[in-house]
């Protein structure tokens, strides 16, 4: 056992939705004290850094709720229980920008909030893309945009590109970008 590992002795569920799990989990703590830990527990999720033969990345617009206000993103979405996170991929990039990939590679998996969720979230490149007509979810509204490296980095800096997930993926574009120079 490894001597930082805290040992679960008693977990609660306390909110069950539609997209997270919360649970209130009592801990042994390596000092033998005891604490309580909140937990949001996720299926997991994909997201999709894809660029245009034009050179640009495929941003959605999007109102999100906790920050109320519109930000950019790359394409993500939740997956399913046991989903392929390659088939999610493939299915958020298309319902969400219209655009299909004749390739998907993997770029890096990583957790998004370890602190208090174990939300994991795959990153996906997308080349190849052919253009047809989004379908987002009925609950989800988003407008689809399209930016050169240069004009991504200044809606990063101006706050409009503002998760982690775009600003991770924006960073390995601008390393490939200066590696095929």
């Amino acid at each position: 056992m490894s001597r930082l590992k805290e040992q679960t002795i008693r977990s609660e569920t306390i909110f069950e939705g539609r997209v997270i799990r919360v649970q209130l989990d009592e801990v042994r703590l390596p000092n033998g004290k005891t604490s309580t830990r909140e937990l949001v527990k996720h299926t997991g999720a994909v997201s999709v850094m894809a660029v245009t033969k034009e050179g640009k990345m495929v941003f959605v617009r999007q109102y999100r709720k906790p920050l109320d206000k519109e930000i950019l993103e790359i394409p993500a979405g939740k997956l399913e229980p046991g989903e392929d996170p390659k088939e999610c991929a493939a299915r958020e990039l298309e319902e969400e920008t219209g655009y299909r990939a004749q390739n998907l590679k993997p770029i890096v998996s990583f957790y998004t909030s370890p602190g208090f969720a174990d939300e994991l979230l795959h990153l996906y490149e997308a080349t190849g893309l052919s253009e047809g007509e989004a379908n987002p979810d009925s609950d989800e509204f988003v407008e689809r945009v399209e930016l050169t490296l240069e004009e991504a980095f200044q809606a990063m800096e101006s706050g409009e590109i503002a998760d982690a997930k775009t600003v991770a993926a924006l960073y390995i574009w601008h390393n490939r970008v200066l590696t095929e120079k």
